[in-house]
Order: structure tokens, then sequence, then C-alpha cells
């Protein structure tokens, strides 16, 4: 027989700030931290007044800003550290959300 329950819930704010640097789906997420994805959005929403999209997108941001004026470390190097797939998506969210790029931080 194949187990098809998840794991007991699991607190969620300590889930993720454990886990954020994962590049992992929502759903990988949600069963992390014992929910069906369902419930891990629904609960997420109740604990950081967010869509977990959204949060997630912030915390890495706000961790690569960190890494780059902070270490000798490069923007091709850090995204990948904090969770992003793509250079080019990581780079142009930055400048979204800082109004520079990567490569001018410091």
């Amino acid at each position: 027989f194949f187990e098809f329950t998840y794991p007991l819930k699991a607190d969620l704010v300590k889930t993720m700030e454990n886990n954020f640097t994962k590049n992992i789906s929502q759903a990988e997420f949600a069963y992390l931290s014992g929910r069906s994805l369902a419930a891990f959005k629904r609960d997420f929403k109740k604990v950081f007044s967010e869509s977990p999209g959204k949060w997630l997108k912030k915390k890495r941001l706000s961790l690569a800003h960190h890494l780059l004026k902070n270490t000798n470390k490069r923007p091709s190097v850090i995204y990948l550290e904090v969770g992003f797939e793509d250079y080019a998506h990581f780079s142009k969210s930055f400048k979204s959300s800082f109004g520079y790029s990567p490569s001018e931080v410091k």
C-alpha cells in the first residue's frame, strides 16, 4: 500500500525560514510543512499576510541584496544560492524591487 498522508503539521514560520533558499515548488513547501497545497496557501496567508510566491520573492531578493553588499560573491553565483532558477528572472526582479541591477550593488 502507498502512504498518501502528510507528515505532522510543522511550524510554518520555521519551515519557511529554514527552507526559503531552496528552489522547490509551493507543493513541496506544503509537503515540508505537513499540509496540502490548499491548506498551505490558506495558512500561509494567515501567518504572513501575503501569498507564498510574493513572500518568497521578497525574502530571496532581500538575502541576495545583503550578500551582494556584504560579500565578494558575484550576482551570477548568488542568484542560485538564494533560490532563483534563472539569472535573467533574478536580475529583472532585483532591479524592479531595488531600482538598480544586482551588478550595481556595492
